[in-house]
């Protein structure tokens, strides 16, 4: 925790997820945005973290290791983002692969809703969009998470819809023709699973699931932090999240959820759009479980 000025992103995608660049290629862009650090937080894996990590020593840009677990509540999807963990704890690594196991699960079923309804699109198409996109070294590790991008990407690719937001708004996004949730992992247990993987649990875009007393329980079981700035909070939810922070002495965070470009779209800002002062690194350090 050598620094002391900056800004940093803690909160952007790569390859080894659903994001458009690889872990070394968001380093290159956290340089070229002048940052001090940047977080690598994958959905359900932390296989772009060592690539990252290897850029960042040689560009002098911190990289925090980070990862978004993918959870349900109450019927709503909610996402913890975890920092610091131990990605050399077997427990932890079985866990994460777990996780993709049931994002597979959704995957499949969500494909096979869509052939229902008549569009015809196999998971070895959403497989090969998947892998296509990742980096050499995710491949690797054998532990790519595909997810709906890489449905939503074929669907484009067949010309099924016209845009990316198209293949959301019908077929994938909650509430669509397409969209399927099975059971998952209730986000208590993702706040345990981090603590008991050393790292610092933090609840992602709470603005996004209109449910603020659901994040007020999440807050109250013990979570550690709230992603405050993001790119699709607004000043009114970045308000409203720094009150819920102060009042209960969480950690402060922010990031752009940086998932690269599709059509020209950039999903959700650029890196470095949303930061936080470099210093929120200490706190998250200290925090550790």
């Amino acid at each position: 925790m050598a620094l002391v000025h900056g800004l940093v992103d803690l909160h952007t995608h790569t390859t080894a997820s659903d994001g458009m660049q690889s872990p070394a290629e968001n380093v290159r862009l956290a340089k070229a945005a002048g940052l001090a650090a940047i977080a690598i937080t994958d959905h359900d894996t932390v296989a772009g973290v060592a690539e990252a990590m290897l850029e960042g020593e040689r560009l002098g840009i911190q990289v925090v290791p980070g990862v978004e677990v993918s959870t349900v509540a109450n019927g709503t999807d909610i996402h913890i983002l975890g920092y610091y963990t131990q990605n050399d704890d077997e427990k932890w690594l079985e866990r994460l692969a777990s996780l993709r196991g049931t994002r597979d699960e959704r995957n499949e079923m969500m494909v096979a809703r869509l052939r229902e309804l008549g569009l015809s699109i196999t998971m070895d198409e959403v497989r090969a969009a998947a892998h296509g996109a990742a980096s050499k070294e995710s491949l690797q590790s054998a532990a790519v998470s595909v997810g709906r991008p890489h449905i939503a990407a074929v669907l484009l690719q067949k010309q099924f819809v016209s845009s990316m937001k198209e293949a959301f708004d019908r077929y994938l996004a909650a509430g669509a023709a397409a969209y399927v949730n099975p059971p998952r992992l209730h986000p208590f247990e993702a706040v345990e699973w981090i603590r008991e993987a050393g790292g610092v649990s933090v609840i992602a875009h709470p603005g996004l699931y209109n449910n603020d007393s659901l994040v007020e329980e999440i807050i109250r079981y013990g979570v550690q932090g709230i992603e405050v700035f993001h790119s699709d909070h607004d000043l009114e939810d970045e308000r409203r999240y720094l009150e819920l922070a102060e009042s209960f002495q969480l950690i402060a965070t922010g990031g752009s959820d940086f998932h690269g470009s599709r059509q020209g779209i950039v999903f959700h800002g650029e890196v470095g759009s949303r930061t936080v002062d470099v210093n929120v690194l200490q706190l998250l350090d200290s925090a550790r479980g």
